[in-house]
């Protein structure tokens, strides 16, 4: 007989024949095409990958994937991609949301299935802003920030999704501009071998409602000098020139330049993601310059399901019921006529 050969996806593969409605020009078609280019590459079969959404731009990416998929309610993905998860472990869980989405009706979601560490994976889409209710201001929206509902500034302060995420104990953090595709592949595929919840934040670009949100940072022009794009075990190193790196200068992180004032690659940082201790995580999330990118955090830890799948065996040890009538039928019982 022959052997039979595991069909290989293109990422023609995953596109569905659904029209793609975004506003030309906004960086979620970039992550479409990016995650579709990706999963040919995690060697998952097309029947088992589900995309799970709530409510939003983002959220419209089920319809979009040729795979199962749910769009369900506001802010309640994670919940709904909890069930599905746990009914079928077999499965590649991804949740799609926004910033709105996640952290302001689903925030109380958002923080527990992070500390929970189920194996799943979220993309956060974050374009500060609220865009398929058109321009309101979100949970990550700068202060001063004039919207539709903040005509004279926005006076609540913002949340950042990197802290939030790493003070619910998130194992797996990521980062990246939305204007670099390969990128953006890359971490998709090394959120799915990831064994636990992993968390991508995506600087998305909202060309109607906050366009250039992000271009200080991901320009083209500036993102050598204005990013560092982290690696583990590599030193932390950027710059169009490669000649700025990181110290640590007692309690904060210090930019500095190699070959002046004595300074060599060796005494720069080297990136560790897998550290179990947050410290240095929390540090270079809240960097503003250089902004960081790429994988912050990736620390393996036993999974809830791990966690939900001992208790049980436990349980099963040492029960003396064997069966439901001996449970209904232990201890003291009567009837009622």
């Amino acid at each position: 007989m022959e052997a039979i050969v595991e069909k290989k996806y293109t990422y023609r593969d995953f596109e569905s024949d659904q029209e793609v409605r975004w506003c030309p020009g906004c960086d979620d078609y970039v992550i479409l095409r990016s995650m579709q280019k990706a999963l040919p590459e995690m060697g998952v079969k097309r029947e088992d990958v589900v995309f799970i959404s709530g409510i939003g731009c983002s959220s419209r990416f089920p319809y979009y994937m040729n795979t199962y998929g749910m769009h369900t309610i506001h802010g309640r993905a994670p919940g709904i991609a909890t069930g599905v998860k746990l009914a079928n472990p077999d499965l590649s869980v991804w949740i799609m949301t926004g910033d709105g989405d996640a952290m302001a009706i689903g925030g109380n979601h958002f923080i527990h299935v992070l500390r929970r560490n189920i194996d799943l994976n979220i993309v956060l889409f974050n374009n500060e802003i609220y865009g398929l209710t058109k321009g309101q201001f979100s949970p990550t929206s700068l202060v001063g920030q004039k919207t539709k509902s903040s005509p004279y500034g926005n006076t609540q302060p913002p949340f950042s999704p990197g802290e939030l995420a790493l003070g619910a104990n998130a194992r797996f953090f990521a980062r990246i501009g939305g204007n670099v595709p390969k990128d953006i592949s890359q971490i998709l595929i090394e959120a799915h071998k990831f064994k636990g919840t992993s968390l991508i934040e995506v600087l998305q670009n909202c060309v109607i409602f906050n366009d250039g949100c992000y271009s200080n940072v991901t320009g083209k022009d500036v993102k050598e000098d204005k990013q560092i794009f982290l690696e583990h075990g590599k030193p932390m190193i950027f710059g169009k020139n490669r000649d700025k790196g990181l110290v640590l200068n007692k309690l904060k992180l210090e930019v500095v330049t190699i070959g002046e004032n004595g300074i060599t690659e060796a005494d720069i940082l080297v990136h560790d993601a897998k550290e179990k201790d947050p410290t240095l995580h929390q540090m270079l999330v809240r960097l503003k310059y250089p902004l960081a990118t790429g994988i912050i955090r990736s620390f393996d830890d036993v999974t809830f399901e791990e966690r939900e799948d001992a208790l049980t065996k436990q349980v099963k040890a040492n029960s003396k019921f064997t069966k439901t009538n001996d449970l209904f039928y232990s201890g003291e019982i009567y009837m009622v006529k």
